[in-house]
């Protein structure tokens, strides 16, 4: 059940966490899908009978941009924000793949908000999106996002 903010709400919200979601599994056939679609079909992401053998891993693992492309659905499983008509991806400020993804973990979203700032029709977000690696020390991936909120 997504988190409900009221546009107004979120000014004074700056540097403080906003929510997290449930955890999600990333299994090889969405891997595999990512790979073709995008045409990186690389054997670390796409063979596991190679990956077993010859990553250091043992198993295939999800692209970093994979990842990255789970956070706007991670977002909408956690959040809502009240009177927006429409939200838009409006970009990165910065993204690190901090830890690889083995095929079959669960990750999940953990989100703050950084920065808002108001526009003639709406507010440009900055959220601290972190992506968590079930069971692992350190987060799989970390980004700085700009969602464009328009009323």
């Amino acid at each position: 059940m997504p988190t409900t903010f009221s546009l107004a709400s979120l000014s004074a919200l700056a540097g403080q966490e906003l929510a997290v979601s449930d955890w999600f599994t990333i299994d090889q056939a969405r891997i595999t899908s990512f790979g073709e679609i995008t045409g990186d079909t690389q054997w670390i992401h796409c063979d596991p009978e190679r990956a077993a053998v010859e990553s250091p891993f043992k198993t295939t693992i999800a692209h970093g941009f994979l990842t990255l492309s789970l956070i706007p659905h991670l977002v909408e499983q956690t959040l809502h924000f009240e009177g927006a008509r429409l939200a838009l991806n409006y970009g990165l400020n910065r993204v690190r793949f901090v830890t690889p993804v083995p095929a079959g973990s669960r990750v999940r979203g953990r989100f703050a908000m950084a920065q808002v700032r108001s526009l003639d029709n709406g507010l440009d977000l900055t959220l601290n999106c972190t992506v968590e690696l079930d069971g692992a020390d350190k987060p799989a991936c970390v980004a700085e996002w700009i969602l464009r909120v328009l009323v």
